[in-house]
């Protein structure tokens, strides 16, 4: 195994202390590495929860020479930043455990860290000049585009390089400590090892295949409880030192400093199930922990290095917690038929996997190929032409698809919450769970990574819409009530906004086009085109009855509000939608459906420029009668080409007059990019403060603001402004998208906010995956699988990573042609060249 780390930004650990890189698969839950070398946001078991703790869960090393004499056992973490540091608002990364900081003030850790992030991998450095030792910790869990198997793994994979740097020999033992976290219900605070549902737990020592294993289980719990299941702690050692049963790291730590190096091995190697053979060891066997109570457990390689020399140790993490329930709130009006039932939903890798065991057998013959495949995706990233800090942020998008936001229920289907319950959300609905459930249509019409990387969890959530959401008459609630058996909100008030959202409607539509590009095909598209034309006759006939291509009335949207009136907003949303419903009839050799949307379209298009375009931006244009309380008129909103920007990734061309859309972005970008917080006045949630520049959703640079303006104006969402800089990018405004992202990229640098984890509603916010659109947009490169072309723009030259849904890799752009270079699966394109 190789022992390079993946490139990426170098960050100190003060520097970095919000930064927190996932480790988790698709739908598994997960934890994460922080700068400083710790682990932290625990959350297993099947809800999501930001601040959740492992206690007694760390990495420790200890180092001895002969001659001169020297011993020294060290937490392989660096300590917390100083306290005192303001804190950045509505944000918890920076949350170093206190059972983390009372080991460090008792026991010691390193001088200091630097982390490098690439994701998936972290890779920290840890230094100290007290030790003869270099350590380096790689952690992953393996990413493979397209793969969504390979890439729902229950895992953390850690790979430890120490290198001697004196000129004597050193012996070292590296150990690896897990509470065993199993009965636990993922939500309440754990005391040590105390924790709701605790009692019964064992930690029973497995040798096997050149590992040593701690397999935790409780067998006591309730097997359909929302913590039963397993995990397993692994060293490829196989002859670890163990100690499966302890409560204090304090033991661990002196169990390691009472290891002998010089000792005959062969009585443990042959005995799979010894704990230990040193007079020094527990006693082997071990039994249930107290009801409250569990037990950690911790495992020690022992490592003979000569100066100079390098040695690996790979440590492996696994669980299994197979029941995950729908027990968290959902909108609509309350059914109290349904009683305080749990229903059962699962999950999609526990049918995979019988228990964590099997897991770490399939990882442990996996690992170097999914390290492989994984960093040749990580390289496709860095090696492309997109410079350090788009690679690093762009290459985080999917993150967000592999955290607690994001499920795959038993039966493979795709879910989502808006994000993860946090200290964004804790005024209004606690920090523990998901946010806004499920499957939000109006925030999903910006994500565009899933579609990109993983475009059957994408074309999933098409087939709930149109398979289960729909109503009879047409239309789409924007969430799915789960489990989808049960009545939808048919005739019902929602929430976020009241009534059904038009802009979800509309968006749907366009990413139906999306996925049948991607990869769905013409037979799925034949499947569902009934379902197309019973939404778009719904629109049609709520919103545009007189045939104008003109939509007018209350119009429910992501703003949480109902706009009103005739707004590019949601115009160019329809426009759009009417171009792509276009494109998909001709498809489906349906010419007189495909002339009579153009004909709509070619009214509406012409009507929505007329009404709005105030010579240098798109404003808003109310009825007679109708509220301004909400709308924003004469501002000037953000996302008001949306539905351009859609028209981009379609390849559906200009849906208003260029030179009319640039002026407009131009517009945004003057009004509403704006640097410095220190003096602007935050009725809403605090997404840049201080010196930090954002993009504000709407401003006023005319003066008429409402009384009561359009909701969030004042914030700025990380969302929109990916959407507002790729577009940006598509008209050639290059220096306009550069200020947005540079401006967005600073606030999470790390110093206060984190690059893994953007917020609006709440932590790992889907909206965010509008980031995707960046890479798409700088590239100028996109992907119709319909047809296998591979469309060209040859203004962009450079290396860009291309990923189709049949394979992934890198094309190359220059004056002399188009290279393309395969990766991973096929990419047999024909280019097509602009």
């Amino acid at each position: 195994m190789s022992i390079e780390a993946p490139a990426g930004r170098p960050v100190g650990h003060a520097a970095g202390r919000h930064i927190a890189l996932p480790i988790g698969g698709i739908g598994t839950g997960g934890f994460a590495v922080g700068a400083d070398g710790g682990l932290r946001q625990w959350q297993l078991q099947n809800v999501g929860n930001h601040r959740g703790d492992l206690p007694g869960t760390f990495f420790a090393l200890r180092v001895s020479q002969i001659e001169p004499p020297y011993d020294r056992t060290v937490v392989l973490q660096a300590p917390p930043p100083d306290s005192g540091a303001p804190r950045t608002p509505l944000v918890t990364d920076d949350e170093v455990p206190g059972w983390q900081r009372d080991l460090l003030a008792e026991h010691g850790g390193v001088a200091g860290t630097t982390f490098r992030g690439l994701y998936p991998f972290a890779t920290v450095d840890f230094h100290d000049d007290g030790l003869p030792v270099e350590v380096r910790m790689e952690a992953f869990n393996p990413l493979v585009p397209l793969d969504v198997d390979r890439s729902a793994l229950p895992a953390g994979l850690f790979t430890f390089t120490i290198t001697n740097t004196s000129d004597v020999d050193a012996h070292v033992w590296l150990g690896a400590a897990a509470q065993n976290p199993v009965g636990h219900d993922g939500k309440t605070p754990i005391d040590g090892v105390c924790g709701a549902g605790y009692g019964g737990n064992t930690n029973r020592v497995r040798r096997e295949d050149g590992w040593t294993a701690l397999v935790m289980d409780n067998m006591t719990v309730d097997p359909l409880a929302a913590g039963a299941g397993q995990a397993v702690l692994a060293i490829d050692s196989p002859v670890a030192a163990a100690l499966p049963q302890w409560q204090h790291p304090r033991e661990f730590l002196r169990f390691m400093q009472s290891r002998a190096f010089y000792v005959d091995t062969e009585r443990l190697a042959a005995t799979p199930t010894a704990v230990d053979y040193q007079p020094s060891g527990p006693a082997p066997g071990w039994q249930p922990s107290g009801p409250g109570r569990t037990w950690n457990g911790g495992l020690t390689a022992t490592l003979d290095l000569p100066p100079g020399a390098s040695r690996q140790v790979r440590v492996l993490l696994t669980w299994h917690f197979p029941n995950r329930y729908a027990d968290f709130v959902q909108f609509g009006p309350p059914n109290p038929q349904w009683g305080p039932t749990k229903f059962w939903l699962g999950n999609a890798y526990a049918q995979r996997f019988a228990d964590a065991v099997a897991v770490s057998a399939y990882l442990r013959e996996e690992w170097t190929a999914l390290r492989e495949t994984s960093l040749a995706w990580t390289e496709t990233v860095t090696t492309s032409s997109l410079d350090a800090d788009a690679a690093e942020h762009l290459a985080a998008q999917a993150a967000i698809l592999r955290s607690p936001s994001c499920f795959q229920t038993a039966d493979g289907a795709f879910f989502a919450f808006e994000g993860v319950l946090g200290a964004s959300t804790v005024m209004w609905s606690g920090d523990v769970g998901g946010s806004c459930p499920l499957n939000c249509t109006h925030v999903w019409n910006y994500a565009q990574a899933a579609a990109r990387l993983f475009p059957t969890l994408e074309r999933s959530m098409r087939e709930t819409e149109f398979d289960v959401m729909q109503a009879p008459e047409g239309y789409l609630p924007h969430r799915v009530i789960s489990p989808t058996y049960l009545p939808q909100l048919w005739d019902k008030p929602i929430g976020g906004p009241v009534e059904p959202a038009l802009d979800g409607m509309l968006g749907s539509v366009l990413k139906t086009y999306r996925e049948v590009r991607h990869g769905a095909g013409l037979d799925w598209l034949r499947r569902y085109w009934p379902h197309v034309r019973r939404l778009l006759d719904h629109v049609r006939g709520k919103w545009d009855p007189a045939g104008t291509g003109v939509l007018r009335g209350v119009q429910p949207s992501t703003h949480d509000i109902d706009l009103c009136g005739v707004n590019s907003f949601m115009g160019t949303l329809w426009l759009a939608a009417l171009r792509a419903a276009e494109e998909m009839a001709l498809l489906l050799d349906l010419p007189e459906q495909a002339a009579a949307l153009r004909d709509l379209f070619d009214r509406g298009g012409k009507s929505y420029d007329e009404l709005l375009f105030n010579g240098s931006y798109y404003i808003q244009v109310l009825d007679e009668g109708e509220s301004s309380d909400h709308q924003w008129l004469h501002g000037c909103l953000a996302d008001q080409l949306i539905g351009q920007w859609w028209a981009h990734q379609l390849d559906l061309g200009h849906l208003l007059p260029a030179e009319h859309v640039r002026s407009a972005l131009r517009a945004v970008v003057r009004h509403n990019l704006r640097s410095g917080f220190d003096d602007f006045a935050h009725p809403y949630r605090v997404f840049a403060d201080g010196a930090d520049t954002g993009l504000l959703m709407c401003t006023w640079p005319t003066g008429g603001r409402p009384a009561v303006p359009t909701r969030y104006c004042d914030e700025v969402w990380t969302g929109s402004e990916y959407q507002v800089a790729a577009h940006c990018l598509w008209e050639g405004l290059d220096a306009e998208a550069d200020a947005i992202l540079r401006g967005l990229w600073a606030r999470y640098d790390g110093r206060r906010r984190n690059p893994y984890n953007e917020i609006e509603c709440g932590d790992h916010y889907v909206r965010a995956m509008a980031g995707w659109s960046v890479v798409d947009a700088l590239s100028g490169v996109r992907w119709d699988g319909v047809r296998g072309e591979l469309h060209v723009s040859g203004e962009r030259l450079g290396t860009w990573p291309l990923v189709t849904a049949t394979g992934w890799g890198t094309v190359t752009v220059s004056a002399d042609g188009v290279v393309v270079r395969r990766r991973h699966g096929d990419l047999s394109v024909t280019v097509v060249r602009h």
